[in-house]
């Protein structure tokens, strides 16, 4: 068994299209006399449909005649919806199973998920839902749905948005029939039972369901770059203090899967039971082991003031620096919470650079950041002093 040929025929059938077909050849015309309320059929050979319609009946030419055509069939290869077909050479007896295998656009689908913390904020339960959409122009019934995460390259001739991986073969927890596996370089979620999308439809398939996963709350107060190249003074009062809630993605956290990315929304209740929306950040493509990060808005009762305190140009230490300086800031950090809170403070520092002095430690995670972590007390504030020495 191979294959000869594959044809797709796009020609729909139309009214218009059936017009063309018929252009050369006898079709009939209906007319009503609205007096009598009797219809009157004649032949008429169709001479152009190009703006406009153009017959012969008899001896007569007309355009654009009143009333409704009838046509005797429909011409071969007009088909009601777009379709493929396949000439194949059977050298063997009797039916044999084919499959047939091809990419289609119109399908996509998108991963979202639901957190609820806890009232301490220590820990928060987890549900996943994958949304498929179905605009392919047709209906799947009783398929077996499949989804691929990653990103998948493909060619296209115009800007298309960038979707998800799709087959009609979907998703996570295995209590919910969705088994997850490699594939290539991706991750392949097949649904365990069948189930049917139908054109035109969004359909929400149960992702993961993780129960009492533990979270870090960081409190951040994220510095520029610009601070430091020039005098500043009074940089800024009741400056943002960023709210994130941090978690590892481990088999022992309660997760330890691939998490494709997609929204995860905040909620927590409040004193009458009821869940509140605290937040949302957007993931991406998270594989197991790694740590997700959520910004989830800025503190309403934390607040920062920020002072450079001091300004001047150094002399370089060595030939290739072109230029030095000496900054020093005051950073005042306010709690109005009714608990003490560890504020990071993270700071985009340029060039080759030295903490000369600082009454609190700092730690260096890259080699252009310093980062410290200052104790606020509850109802009260706290304050980080430091001079850097910087060479560019």
């Amino acid at each position: 068994l191979s294959v000869i040929e594959q044809n797709f025929n796009f020609d729909l059938l139309t009214p218009q299209k059936m017009l063309e077909k018929y252009v050369g050849k006898i079709v009939e015309i209906a007319t009503l006399n609205s007096a009598s309320g009797e219809e009157s059929i004649e032949k008429a050979k169709l001479l152009s449909v190009q703006n406009g319609v153009v017959v012969q009946i008899g001896n007569r030419i007309e355009t654009n005649p009143r009333g409704r055509y009838i046509f005797p069939k429909i011409p071969a290869n007009l088909r009601d919806r777009p379709t493929l077909t396949v000439t194949l050479n059977n050298r063997a007896k009797g039916s044999q199973p084919l499959e047939l295998s091809y990419l289609t656009g119109g399908l996509s689908w998108k991963a979202d998920y639901v957190a609820e913390l806890s009232h301490d904020d220590s820990h928060l339960d987890l549900l996943g839902w994958v949304t498929l959409d179905n605009k392919s122009g047709t209906t799947y019934k009783q398929a077996k749905l499949q989804l691929v995460a990653g990103d998948v390259n493909q060619v296209r001739p115009q800007f298309q948005p960038r979707v998800e991986k799709f087959q009609v073969r979907t998703m996570m927890a295995e209590d919910n029939g969705v088994q997850e596996e490699s594939l290539f370089d991706y991750h392949l979620y097949t649904l365990n039972r069948l189930t049917t999308l139908a054109d035109n439809q969004s359909k929400q398939v149960s992702l993961l369901n993780a129960a009492n996963v533990a979270v870090q709350k960081e409190y951040l107060l994220q510095g520029q770059n610009y601070y430091y190249r020039s005098k500043q003074g009074r940089i800024g009062q009741k400056l943002k203090i960023g709210v994130f809630v941090n978690f590892n993605n481990r088999t022992e956290n309660g997760l330890g899967l691939p998490l494709p990315k997609g929204i995860i929304r905040v909620y927590k209740k409040d004193q009458s039971g009821h869940a509140q929306f605290v937040g949302e950040d957007r993931i991406d493509h998270t594989p197991k082991n790694e740590s997700v990060k959520l910004k989830l808005g800025n503190s309403f009762d934390i607040t920062a003031d920020r002072v450079q305190t001091s300004y001047s140009k150094k002399r370089p230490s060595h030939a290739h620096y072109k230029q030095a300086a000496q900054s020093d800031f005051k950073i005042t950090l306010k709690n109005a919470k009714k608990e003490a809170v560890v504020v990071t403070v993270r700071e985009p520092i340029p060039g080759d650079w030295k903490i000369i002095t600082e009454d609190h430690p700092h730690s260096k995670p890259t080699a252009s950041t310093a980062e410290w972590k200052v104790s606020v007390p509850a109802e009260g504030e706290a304050t980080l002093a430091y001079s850097v020495l910087m060479q560019y």
